[in-house]
């Protein structure tokens, strides 16, 4: 059997205990999010109830904005080619359904983000 000395057998115990540790999900899932003419891409998102969670935004094409009293998201200006981030933590399960708040043109009335909380 090979000796690694004391030194030499604690750098053994560390390194595989680091291999073996479990990874920590995320606290707060970060979520990108890109709105363009009367579209975000994704169109649904889901987000963990009592969670903080951060969405990303940018946008691709023309200004949008994005509010909900419900989730507690203030009202946020997306533009083009700039990030902008906003966290909340839902407070109650369900469906949220997001508008555009900045009219975008024909197709603002069906732009619209779904947050479902679990």
């Amino acid at each position: 059997m090979r000796s690694f000395g004391f030194l030499g057998a604690i750098a053994l115990i560390s390194l595989s205990l680091v291999g073996s540790a479990p990874q920590a999900a995320a606290a707060h899932p970060t979520m990108d999010i890109a709105a363009s003419n009367w579209q975000f891409t994704p169109a649904k998102i889901t987000v963990p109830l009592g969670e903080s969670a951060t969405l990303r935004l940018t946008s691709t094409g023309g200004v949008h904005s994005i509010k909900s009293d419900e989730l507690g998201i203030p009202d946020t200006v997306i533009t083009p080619g700039k990030f902008v981030t906003v966290t909340f933590t839902p407070k109650k399960a369900g469906t949220y359904k997001l508008n555009c708040a900045t009219f975008c043109g024909p197709g603002h009335a069906d732009m619209v983000l779904v947050v479902e909380v679990k």
